[in-house]
């Protein structure tokens, strides 16, 4: 499965059996006896290829127990999953973390199946680029996390600051990685439910039969592994806010009830038979056109509507290009504070590359990349070499792609060759193919000082194919490898 799972507990045999059950399900486990140990792991894998996807804690712990965790790493990893282990005695302080931002709680004597249901559901959630439920501690301003000055994101920003302060809900639409929960947190920040829980749940990470359970809670015996009763989202959002991200995925049989909710303000837990009344502002968001979902019989229209009374819409990253330079800025500090570094500049033909760069995957993966890059930085300044050399490579072969273009304006686009003789398609293609590796050698040999060894390794390709590839496009190794000998 590839997620690695952080244990905290302070008893060896609940270490033991919660390591084995989770290895045989696939997981990688690393288990401490404290918060504290939980801590100083996550601070150091943090910076390492293999970080923690998630971490189950014991309530009740010496050093740092298991709400001191969740409150430091709500600060310092807000990313990562947190799920309490408690006794039954305890069930009400679990509930009061999930308001503090847990993800979820299961109880002692844990039930296999429940457990394991949760950590996949939090490991699914987290793969997808945020926690399923958690509650965001109020910033200095409740506009400080939209970064940047485009006329795109000034349109957005006047639309949160006229409704902000209104029961209104609202629909955030955008492509994957815009920012929509960004959004959703500024309207709550702006909002006099500030101090209230803002809660989120990713529809697209919950399966369809235990939707209507995380939406309004079960009581005991609902369902099997139902060991204990357990509020749903709205509850825990009451005189706050509830984030629905990818509300699009929601099953049709949840449109209805949630359609009931959002009329009625009102409604009963799985098994349950008292009617809950609560005080919700919700916030929806989805990357799906709604409008062809209605049309394709998915989406219910009524619900829409109902949704749809605020639409806010985010344009991509392509499209706010004036937006790149006052992120990355923001994401150097960032980054500099969560890694210890002290880069402080960046060079206009690394920002330039940046602004050329088509981003598919938006904010998100350009702060991937800044991460990265300046986590790898050896100075103060970003340059060129600091960046990935798949943005290089995704670079180059666009100007290459256009390079064709050019060269044969009147091509048919349905044939291969350009008319008289002009171009051959498939010899554009491999020139392209071979400017593009040959670009991609010489960055990986630059950025390891020559070292053959080190460049195959970045490349992800063995020494004797690199040896072979820089004796096909004439490139030489002048400095020794590795063990002092020539690098052939």
């Amino acid at each position: 499965m590839g997620s690695r799972i952080l244990i905290a507990d302070d008893e060896a045999n609940i270490r033991k059996v919660l390591a084995k059950t989770l290895e045989r399900e696939g997981y990688d486990v690393v288990a401490v006896k404290d918060g504290q140990e939980a801590l100083e792991v996550i601070e150091h894998r943090d910076v390492e290829d293999d970080p923690i996807g998630v971490v189950v804690t014991d309530l009740r712990m010496p050093r740092l127990d298991g709400l001191g965790l969740l409150s430091k790493l709500r600060e310092s990893a807000p990313d990562i999953p947190v799920i309490l282990i408690t006794a039954h005695g305890t069930v009400d302080t679990a509930v009061t973390a999930l308001k503090q931002g847990a993800f979820d709680y299961v109880t002692k004597p844990f039930d296999q199946v429940e457990l394991l249901r949760v950590i996949r559901k939090a490991a699914t959630t987290r793969e997808l680029g945020m926690g399923d439920a958690r509650v965001t501690r109020v910033g200095t301003g409740y506009r400080h996390r939209l970064v940047g000055d485009s006329t795109a994101i000034r349109q957005v920003l006047a639309v949160v600051d006229k409704v902000a302060d209104s029961p209104s809900t609202v629909l955030v639409t955008g492509e994957s990685g815009t920012g929509k929960e960004l959004v959703a947190r500024a309207l709550h920040d702006g909002s006099s439910r500030r101090d209230r829980p803002f809660i989120t749940i990713n529809c697209a990470a919950i399966p369809k039969d235990l939707m209507e359970s995380e939406l309004f809670g079960h009581e005991k015996g609902a369902f099997t592994g139902a060991t204990t009763s357990k509020p749903g989202r709205f509850e825990l959002a009451d005189q706050g806010t509830l984030f629905l991200d990818e509300i699009g995925e929601l099953p049709p049989e949840m449109q209805v009830k949630l359609l009931r909710v959002l009329q009625e303000s009102e409604f009963e837990r799985v098994g349950g038979i008292k009617t809950l009344r609560v005080d919700v502002r919700l916030i929806a968001a989805t990357n799906r056109d709604l409008r062809q979902a209605i049309t394709e019989g998915r989406f219910r229209e009524d619900l829409f509507y109902r949704l749809n009374v605020v639409p806010v819409a985010l344009p991509p990253l392509r499209e706010r290009l004036d937006d790149i330079p006052p992120l990355v800025e923001h994401f150097i500090t960032k980054y500099n504070q969560r890694l210890s570094r002290q880069v402080r500049h960046i060079t206009p033909e690394a920002l330039e590359r940046l602004r050329e760069y088509p981003w598919p995957g938006n904010i998100r993966e350009l702060e991937n990349i800044i991460e990265r890059s300046v986590l790898f930085a050896e100075g103060d300044t970003l340059s060129e070499k600091d960046l990935p050399p798949e943005l290089a490579a995704r670079t180059h072969a666009l100007r290459m792609r256009d390079t064709a273009a050019a060269a044969a304006p009147g091509a048919d686009p349905g044939q291969g060759l350009s008319r008289g003789g002009a171009l051959d398609m498939k010899e554009v293609v491999k020139q392209a193919t071979l400017e593009l590796e040959k670009d991609l050698i010489q960055r990986a040999l630059t950025e390891t000082g020559g070292n053959v060894t080190h460049a195959a390794r970045r490349l992800k390709i063995s020494r004797k194919s690199l040896q072979n590839k820089m004796k096909e496009l004439g490139l030489r190794e002048e400095q020794p490898d590795e063990g002092g000998g020539p690098a052939a």
